[in-house]
């Protein structure tokens, strides 16, 4: 059993992590150290995570989309994409050794970071798409979900880059569709861990309840100031992602 002053700070922690991810992505980063910092295992920590968090991310994108700001019609091949990415994604982990993605995984990040620090195209109205969106969002939602099921940091900040810099998409436009694939994708993922009996569900419930005030006033903050939020915080998160990855794994 947890202390009770325990689970009011985890839940702290899930306000914090949910408003964060439902602006930049990258929640789970304050969240993971937070739940072993508490005494969890690793993998019972990662499944309580993935529990959690998808109740905010799917505040994020519920309010993104009562907004206006996605159409959940043109995203169902690209969810049911996410999906089958992630699910044989957590597959493959179970055979493979993914400790090549602990070096390539941060330096893609800070490529991430870098762009939206130099481009001039992270802007508050929708630009040119230079791919079409019906044929190739269901292709990088695949792509995407398949290393959020093997591997996962980051995952949102790789969604957001491709909407904007590929599909053209303004800056609370990419959060609103990232947020509705990453529900997707910790869905499949997570249906692994519950099978497993993983799932710490009594935190997990305290730190959900944190998450969705976290994810509503995150998405809303988004919504409202555009570009000039989620640009610096998507690159913030990403360097720090990066800098614990490559030093503190």
């Amino acid at each position: 059993m947890f202390d009770i002053w325990v689970l009011l700070a985890l839940g702290g922690v899930g306000v914090v992590a949910g408003f964060v991810d439902a602006v930049a992505g990258g929640g789970g980063m304050i969240t993971i150290p937070a739940l072993i910092s508490a005494g969890l295992p690793p993998v019972t920590a990662l499944a309580t995570n993935k529990a959690q968090s998808i109740v905010g991310t799917t505040m994020a994108a519920y309010t993104y989309w009562r907004k206006g700001y996605v159409s959940l019609l043109s995203l169902v091949p690209s969810m049911a994409a996410a999906f089958a990415g992630s699910f044989l994604g957590a597959i493959v982990l179970k055979q493979v050794d993914t400790s090549a993605l602990e070096i390539a995984v941060p330096v893609a990040i800070i490529a991430v970071a870098l762009y939206f620090t130099l481009s001039p195209s992270i802007k508050d109205i929708d630009g040119a798409a230079r791919l079409d969106f019906s044929t190739f969002v269901p292709v990088f939602a695949f792509v995407i979900g398949f290393y959020d099921g093997i591997f996962g940091p980051g995952t949102g900040s790789f969604f957001i880059l491709a909407f904007v810099a590929l599909f053209g998409l303004s800056a609370a436009r990419a959060s609103a569709h990232t947020k509705v694939l990453n529900v997707t994708s910790n869905f499949a993922a997570l249906s692994f861990f519950v099978f497993a009996g993983d799932v710490m569900w009594p935190v997990a419930a305290v730190m959900a309840a944190g998450q969705v005030l976290g994810g509503y006033l995150g998405a809303i903050t988004g919504i409202r100031f555009g570009a000039k939020v989620i640009r610096p915080l998507v690159v913030v998160v990403s360097i720090a992602l990066a800098i614990k990855l490559l030093f503190f794994p």
